[in-house]
């Protein structure tokens, strides 16, 4: 509708230079991150830079997420800042007169997805923002739903206490006014010799070396949730690969700290093998615990991002490249001050920088952008090198993927 806008003669005033509102596709294209449209005569409308990014790091995912109702849906989509006009003032989706089409394309899509376990246990499927790329975690509906309907949610938070963890702290748990009374972090052998710099490759083979190296990778998302007033569990998930001695190297660390943790069997066992983390968590969700935000909405942006790189990353402070501070003024300036932040980065270390492996210090995050979600209700903060259009590896999984000659797909898992 922005386009078309354009084309049918722009009487909002759109700076087309200012346009931050991407297409979105549900396909890694990394050809698609920037393209020029409008291209080929008056006919096709203006021509100008516009890109792609997947579906999970749009903020309309976000939105869909972080909903309560349909009113409160279509509320934020309205916010959606999409540009602005020639003077800097914000034009949003609601000018647009797109608000009530976009709803009606939601209107099913804001209904959580009740699926059963292969163990026969009900369990809700809704929305997927990604947790480097967004907020990462499931829907405000669906979790509230879930509340209401059993003694006990169990919800999960994408990849580690420094992305999906600390934005369900800090964005989800915000928005949707609850705060969990227990943490599990769930670790791997095969995750911890990874930290501890053993080959990509080999991670199946014994190594305690690299699995020692590796463990202060783990007592740092520990110390991540104890910063927001929680002491975690740890889940170790096991698998048949794990060496014992490599498990038992882990259990006893984590026991030498006073850390509660299970062997969680779950892979090989289902259910049976994950009872000792289940009484675990019954156990601590019957004791008093303070949990809280790690910053409060009064504190200026540009703090915020620096609470986070400091306290959770474990940096030693923050840059701003470019305009991005200046950026963060003028959206304080525009009444965005109280947001909470999303900072995108890698999900392969606890800095900004994919090689740094374990327990990195000694580093600064550089925040090379920044974009108000006005929608969603939160800004974000592009560390390092961060991207929202994927591309294929050397070998994508397409090429596994086949039909025989009676019909029947093969690849596909």
């Amino acid at each position: 509708m922005l386009d078309n806008h354009l084309h049918q003669g722009n009487a909002l005033g759109v700076d087309v230079r200012s346009i931050c509102m991407n297409r979105t596709l549900d396909l890694c294209d990394r050809a698609l991150r920037k393209v020029i449209v409008g291209t080929g005569g008056y006919a096709n409308g203006v021509v100008r830079e516009s890109g792609f990014e997947i579906t999970a790091a749009s903020e309309v995912m976000a939105i869909l997420a972080l909903s309560r109702d349909m009113a409160d849906l279509k509320a934020r989509l309205g916010r959606i800042t999409v540009a602005t006009t020639g003077s800097g003032r914000p034009v949003c989706a609601a000018d647009l007169g797109a608000v009530g089409a976009m709803a009606a394309t939601l209107r099913d899509a804001m209904k959580p997805n009740l699926v059963q376990t292969v163990e026969g246990t009900p369990a809700l499927i809704h929305a997927g923002p990604f947790g480097n790329v967004s907020f990462g975690c499931n829907s405000v509906v669906a979790t509230r739903l879930g509340l209401a309907m059993s003694d006990y949610l169990v919800t999960e938070a994408g990849f580690g206490s420094d992305l999906g963890a600390e934005k369900f702290m800090n964005i989800k748990c915000r928005t949707a006014g609850v705060m969990p009374q227990a943490i599990v972090i769930a670790a791997t052998i095969r995750a911890l010799k990874y930290q501890g710099g053993a080959d990509l490759k080999k991670l199946e083979s014994k190594d305690l070396a690299s699995l020692e190296k590796g463990m202060p990778n783990l007592f740092k998302h520990i110390e991540n949730m104890q910063a927001h007033g929680v002491s975690p569990i740890v889940g170790l998930n096991r698998f048949a690969t794990d060496d014992q001695e490599e498990i038992s190297l882990v259990l006893e660390s984590l026991a030498a700290q006073g850390i509660k943790v299970a062997l969680a069997d779950v892979w090989a066992r289902g259910g049976a093998g994950g009872e000792e983390l289940a009484a675990l968590v019954l156990d601590a969700v019957e004791k008093p615990s303070s949990p809280h935000f790690l910053y409060e909405d009064d504190l200026p942006l540009a703090e915020k991002i620096r609470k986070i790189a400091v306290t959770i990353y474990g940096a030693d402070g923050v840059s701003f490249a470019g305009t991005a501070k200046a950026k963060l003024a003028r959206y304080e300036e525009q009444g965005y001050g109280r947001f909470p932040v999303c900072i995108a980065k890698t999900q392969n270390s606890l800095s900004d920088q994919p090689a740094l492996k374990g327990r990195p210090s000694g580093f600064t995050v550089t925040i090379n952008d920044v974009k108000a979600a006005t929608g969603a209700g939160f800004v974000i903060a592009y560390a390092g090198n961060i991207l929202t259009m994927f591309g294929l590896p050397e070998h994508p999984a397409a090429e596994r993927i086949d039909v025989n000659d009676s019909g029947e797909i093969s690849g596909l898992f």
